[in-house]
Parts: C-alpha cells; sequence; structure tokens
C-alpha cells in the first residue's frame, strides 16, 4: 500500500490538493494533520502519521519534505499547482543531465527543454537518475546541459530539498548529446 499512498500524496501535493479536500499555502505547504484527514476521507482510512512518516522516510526520490517543527509537509518539487517554493538561486555543477524519450529529442532540439505542465525543468547531477527518468517515457536519451554557461549567461537555478536541479527552460543551445 506504501507505494500507492506515496503516488496519492504526490498527486494531492504537487497537482491537485482538492483530490483530499486539502489546500496549499503559497509556498506548498499543508498541515499534517490536515493531510492524514483528508487522506483518510479520500478513500485510505489506516493511513495515519506513522504511514505519512514511513512513506515520506522511504521515499526513494525524497520527494516530500516535512517541516523543521515537524507540523507541515509539502512536495520537494514537481508542482503543476501554482506554488513558490522559495528556493535561493544556486550555483549548479558543471554538469547537469536531463533523461527524456528519444521520440521527443526532434522537439527538444527546436524548443529547448520547456516544463510542460510542471512549473520548472528538472535536472539531475548523474547521468544513471536521468537514465531511469528518460526510460520511463520510452526508449530513453541523456542529454547535457550546459550548465556553467547558462549560470554564466543570468539563466537562474535552484536545487530543490530533494537535490533535484530546476530552471525555468533550458534553451537548445545549451544541450548536448553523445547519443544521437
Amino acid at each position: 500500500m506504501s507505494k500507492e499512498i506515496s503516488k496519492f500524496l504526490s498527486l494531492v501535493l504537487r497537482h491537485d490538493p482538492g483530490k483530499a479536500g486539502i489546500s496549499l499555502d503559497s509556498n506548498g505547504w499543508t498541515s499534517i494533520a490536515t493531510l492524514v484527514a483528508g487522506v483518510q476521507k479520500a478513500g485510505f482510512p489506516e493511513f495515519d502519521r506513522a504511514t505519512l512518516d514511513a512513506v515520506v522516510e522511504n521515499n526513494e526520490k525524497k520527494r516530500f519534505t516535512i517541516s523543521e517543527d515537524g507540523n507541515m509537509i509539502r512536495a520537494a518539487q514537481g508542482h503543476s499547482a501554482e506554488v513558490d517554493l522559495a528556493l535561493q538561486p544556486s550555483t549548479p555543477p558543471d554538469i547537469l543531465y536531463h533523461g527524456t524519450a528519444f521520440a521527443k529529442l526532434a522537439s527538444i532540439r527546436e524548443h529547448g527543454l520547456v516544463p510542460g505542465k510542471r512549473q520548472q525543468v528538472h535536472l539531475s547531477n548523474d547521468y544513471e537518475t536521468a537514465v531511469k527518468v528518460g526510460s520511463r517515457h520510452g526508449r530513453p536519451i541523456v542529454l547535457v546541459v550546459d550548465a556553467p554557461r547558462m549560470a554564466a549567461e543570468g539563466i537562474v537555478f535552484f536545487q530543490a530539498d530533494n537535490g533535484v536541479w530546476l530552471t525555468d527552460a533550458v534553451p537548445a543551445d545549451y544541450l548536448s548529446t553523445d547519443q544521437a
């Protein structure tokens, strides 16, 4: 059940809080007590704080962040719901990667990376993660992002609580691959 709960939490904390009868504040936070009650009413009557803590702790992608006081929770990144994570600009590493499906390569070469339904483009600092992400969408291809040049030219990067790098878009001329 924890995988099902994790997916539901991702849905309500990133995209559709109304599915659990909750709301997110401007920074994406909601009360854990309210979330637990909402998830129970949404069809998971056995969901409780201990289950939530286990899902947060064991989530491989570290998708959720609990506030320092332990009373609030939010998704670390990946929102389509309008929130401001209030992340500070960060200097990116020398290389960032983006995994996608090979079938999307022509469009990416024309338009660059755009956030689609999400608020920002997601990038990783390791190749293996990018391969996994790309594999979810078909035959994977990993794009290499020239992050230092982007930053030097004024494009801002942020790092989410779970280590994912975020930016508003990646123009095509900052992308390369040795796979195409």
